[in-house]
């Protein structure tokens, strides 16, 4: 008898510890599903931001679709959101096929056009309300603009928590898998060993050697004709990053640019790469 009562006693334990493993993957599954990563992209480096995110934390994913298509033509683009702009107008965008007041928390990932989100999101903001979501901003561009796009989407959705951004340059997408890793575990959704980069020291004038690694970063990006003034330069994970201080001169053949401003230049030097600028803030 008293074996029988064991074996019983064995067998509601085991059900007791297999109900509470249902139920904790229950819970952690209902914790996934609340992470929507929700994203316009043109040229496809932006679903791969988003694509690299919703696989980490193994969340939801949906891309934001335009009714009519942008032209896949970069100049036939820039030519018909400058016509909206003048009239404007945003373009028309599909229903959602989620629901965002599912979700806690939503990575909003965007190209930057005119020194800000592309017009998709634009649209998207006019339809959705973000009050009390974690919203997490993330962007692709040619130079810059996460700061300027975080700034108007906070402003858009005043009520909503924006956390900060990640951004990373067209020309850098080989860098995303490491920079998303990072990116993710310093805003706590993912957990390992962390590298945090001391703040920049005060800025000093540059040095000849400074200015050429300043001009080897920036030569040959059309958009950018600037000259180093300052620099402050820190450990990074796997190199040196230096934040130039600039003034972005107009271009000569091009005489209705605006006067020359000054900029933020950050510069990263990896072990045995040449120096590539990471993003302009202007």
């Amino acid at each position: 008898m008293r074996i029988l009562k064991l074996m019983m006693c064995a067998a509601l334990s085991m059900m007791v510890v297999t109900s509470c493993s249902q139920k904790s993957q229950n819970s952690e599954k209902e914790k996934a599903s609340k992470v929507l990563v929700l994203y316009y992209s043109q040229t496809s480096n932006t679903k791969t931001v988003a694509t690299e995110i919703a696989t980490r934390l193994n969340a939801d994913i949906e891309e934001i679709a335009l009714v009519e298509p942008y032209d896949t033509a970069f100049q036939a683009t820039i030519d018909r959101c400058k016509a909206d702009r003048e009239k404007g107008i945003l373009p028309e965008i599909k229903p959602l096929k989620s629901n965002v007041a599912d979700y806690d928390t939503i990575f909003l990932g965007y190209p930057i056009w005119f020194g800000t989100y592309a017009p998709p999101i634009a649209s998207l903001l006019e339809k959705v309300d973000l009050s009390g979501k974690k919203v997490i901003p993330f962007c692709t561009f040619g130079s810059g603009g996460l700061e300027s796009s975080v700034k108007d989407l906070a402003e858009k959705q005043p009520n909503a928590k924006i956390m900060p951004g990640y951004g990373v340059r067209a020309a850098r997408m080989d860098a995303v898998p490491k920079e998303v890793e990072h990116y993710l575990k310093s805003i706590g959704f993912i957990k390992g060993e962390l590298f945090m980069p001391a703040d920049f020291p005060e800025q000093h004038p540059v040095s000849a050697d400074e200015v050429a690694i300043f001009d080897a970063a920036v030569n040959g990006y059309p958009m950018l004709n600037a000259k180093a003034k300052t620099v402050a330069s820190r450990t990074a994970l796997d190199g040196i990053e230096y934040l130039f201080t600039a003034m972005d001169m107009p271009r000569e053949n091009k005489p209705g640019m605006p006067p020359a401003s000054e900029i933020k230049v950050y510069v990263l030097v990896e072990k045995d790469q040449a120096p590539v600028f990471t993003r302009v803030v202007r």
